[in-house]
């Protein structure tokens, strides 16, 4: 079994930037989750699941939208959600 994960950039970099993957947490328990949701057709059904199966453990979670889904995250939202969430999960949707 191969231990090693790819991740790919949906960019249309010719080039992307090789990043490393940031440690993740052993348990969600205690941690502040965030749902970013990119303002696709349905994604806010796969997040209002995700949503109510982490508030139903005990898990806080604070929800999150771009205003659209063709342009990144403005960088006053982006550091919001690093200021006040542990983990993220960006949910889209077609």
């Amino acid at each position: 079994m191969n231990d090693r994960m790819v991740m790919l950039d949906p960019t249309s970099e010719q080039t992307p930037a090789r990043r490393q993957l940031l440690p993740r947490p052993e348990t969600l328990e205690g941690l502040t989750i965030g749902l970013l949701d990119i303002s696709k057709p349905r994604g806010n059904i796969f997040l209002d699941q995700l949503d109510a199966l982490l508030a139903g453990k005990g898990i806080t979670v604070k929800r999150y939208s771009k205003p659209t889904f063709t342009r990144v995250a403005p960088v006053d939202l982006k550091q919001q959600i690093a200021d006040e969430v542990d983990v993220v999960v960006e949910g889209l949707a077609d």
